[in-house]
C-alpha cells in the first residue's frame, strides 16, 4: 500500500522541516538540542498539519535515534512497554506520542519512570492547550514548544519540493502546476501542509496527462481536489489577504453591505478559519472600549460558528459582523499598548520602583509588598497616590481615550481624574 504524500515528504533531517524558524531554524532551542545532541523531552502543541509529526522525524533522523510512534488514545500499554523494552536494549528511543493529551493515569505511571531515566525522549503531540488539558505530571517531564499554522510561502515551498522529488514525491508523473493553483492550494489549505500536500497529490494522480505526457493542474482542478473555490484569480494568490483585509476596512468604515459582501467570499471559500480570526482582531482593534459588550458577543458568535461549522455557521458570523459595522469604533487599546512597546524598544525605560518591587528577597513582613509601598485596598476608595512608572518615564502617556461612545467616555473621564489626582 503506498502512504500518502505528505507521509512520505516527512523530513527526515532538521534543516528540511518547513517553517517553524522560531524552533528549527539554526540557532534555535530545537536545533541547537539537535546539534548538541542534548535532547529532552517535548510537547508540541498547535493546529493539525503544522508540523508536529515532521519536527519528530526530523530529530530522529538527524540524531539517529530509533524512532516510534503512538496514539494515546488508541495504542495500549503494551505498546509502551514494547517501546520500553526496545529502549532497554538500544539506550534511547524517541517516541512521538500523539493525542498525549489523551494519555490514561495507567499508561502515564507506566511511561513517567523511563523519562526519568532518559531512556524514552518522550515528544508528544497535541492540538490542545497543554497546560490544561496535559496532566501536570507529564508537563513538568517536558519543554512544552507551540508550533503555528504555516504560512502560504512555507506551504508553497513544500508543494515545489514534492513536485521535484522523484523519490517520495511526485517527480516521476512529470507534473506542471499552475502558478495559481499552487497559490490557492497553499492559501485554501489555512496553514495545514498535510492537507495542502494531499490535495497537490489527489490532483496530480486524478489528472489524465495530455499528449506530451504532462500531467497539467490548472486552478479549475485544485478548487475541485480541495472542494474548495478561489477567491479570485490573481497570478499571485494576494487575492485571499486582499479579501480579508477589505472585510476589516469594511467593518472599520461602517459599511454593512461592504462588509457582508466580502465575508461571503470567504464563506463561499469555505474559509472559516480566516473568517473567525479576523473578526475577534476587528472586535478588539477597531470597535474595543468603544463598545466591550460586541466584543464579547463577536468571540461568542465565533465559538457558535466553529460548533456549527459552515454553512450554518455563517449566521452569527452575520450577526457580528452586523453589529461591529455599526457600533461605535475606538482603536484607543491598541494605539495605548503600541506607544507602551514603543517606549521599551527604545530600552530607555529604567528600572521598577522600589517600592514595586518583589518583597520575598526585600526583607517585607507582607508576602507580595515591597518596602514602603502603599496597599490601595488599605485607602479610602481603594486608591491611594503613588508612582507606577520607572523615574525615567514617569510622565509617559498612552493611553489617549476616545469620545465616540459614552462607555469610553466615562473611563476616560475616571482616567483624567486618577492623573489629576496622581499629579497634585
Amino acid at each position: 500500500m503506498e502512504q500518502p504524500l505528505a507521509y512520505r515528504m516527512r523530513p527526515q533531517r532538521i534543516e528540511d522541516v518547513v517553517g517553524q524558524e522560531d524552533l528549527v531554524a539554526p540557532g534555535k532551542i530545537i536545533n541547537r538540542m539537535v546539534k548538541a545532541k542534548r535532547l529532552s523531552s517535548m510537547i508540541l502543541y498547535g493546529p493539525p498539519g503544522t508540523g508536529k509529526t515532521s519536527i519528530a522525524s526530523a530529530i530522529a533522523g538527524s540524531t539517529q535515534y530509533a524512532f516510534r510512534k503512538l496514539n494515546a488514545a488508541t495504542d495500549s500499554k503494551k505498546d509502551l512497554q514494547i517501546v520500553a523494552e526496545e529502549a532497554k536494549m538500544s539506550g534511547t528511543v524517541i517516541l512521538l506520542l500523539d493525542e498525549i493529551h489523551r494519555l490514561d493515569k495507567t499508561k502515564q505511571d507506566f511511561l513517567l519512570p523511563h523519562l526519568e531515566n532518559g531512556r524514552i525522549i518522550l515528544i508528544g503531540a497535541t492540538t490542545e492547550n497543554p497546560y490544561i488539558n496535559i496532566n501536570p505530571a507529564i508537563r513538568s517531564r517536558a519543554q512544552i514548544f507551540e508550533v503555528h499554522p504555516l504560512t502560504p510561502e512555507n506551504i508553497t515551498t513544500a508543494l515545489h519540493r514534492a513536485l521535484d522529488d522523484s523519490k517520495n514525491g511526485l517527480g516521476d508523473l512529470h507534473v506542471q502546476a499552475d502558478d495559481d493553483a499552487l497559490a490557492f492550494i497553499s492559501t485554501a489549505t489555512n496553514g495545514d501542509l498535510r492537507s495542502a500536500l494531499n490535495g497537490l497529490e489527489l490532483a496530480a494522480r486524478s489528472t489524465d496527462p495530455n499528449d506530451d505526457g504532462i500531467i497539467h493542474i490548472t486552478l479549475a482542478i485544485a478548487e475541485e481536489c480541495l472542494q474548495k473555490k478561489a477567491i479570485t484569480t490573481d497570478k499571485n494568490g494576494d487575492g485571499h489577504y486582499d479579501v480579508v483585509s477589505a472585510l476589516q476596512k469594511s467593518i472599520r468604515g461602517s459599511d454593512v453591505n461592504a462588509a457582508l459582501h466580502y465575508m461571503a467570499r470567504l464563506v463561499e471559500a469555505g474559509d472559516l478559519q480566516s473568517i473567525t480570526r479576523r473578526l475577534a482582531v476587528i472586535a478588539y482593534e477597531d470597535i474595543g472600549l468603544a463598545n466591550p459588550a460586541a466584543c464579547q458577543r463577536t468571540i461568542t458568535a465565533i465559538q457558535a460558528a466553529n460548533h456549527l461549522g459552515l454553512p450554518e455557521g455563517r449566521i452569527p458570523l452575520a450577526d457580528a459582523v452586523i453589529e461591529l459595522c455599526l457600533s461605535p469604533k475606538s482603536n484607543s487599546g491598541i494605539s495605548a499598548i503600541d506607544a507602551a512597546m514603543a517606549t521599551i524598544e527604545s530600552g530607555h525605560f529604567g528600572s521598577v520602583p522600589d517600592h514595586l518591587k518583589d518583597a520575598h528577597y526585600k526583607g517585607a513582613k507582607q508576602l507580595g509588598r515591597g518596602v514602603n509601598y502603599k496597599y490601595p485596598h488599605d485607602y479610602e476608595n481603594d486608591w491611594v497616590k503613588q508612582q507606577y512608572l520607572p523615574d525615567a518615564i514617569k510622565h509617559d502617556r498612552y493611553y489617549e481615550p476616545k469620545t465616540t461612545s459614552r462607555i469610553e467616555q466615562a473611563l476616560g473621564d475616571q482616567y483624567h481624574k486618577l492623573l489629576d489626582a496622581n499629579n497634585q
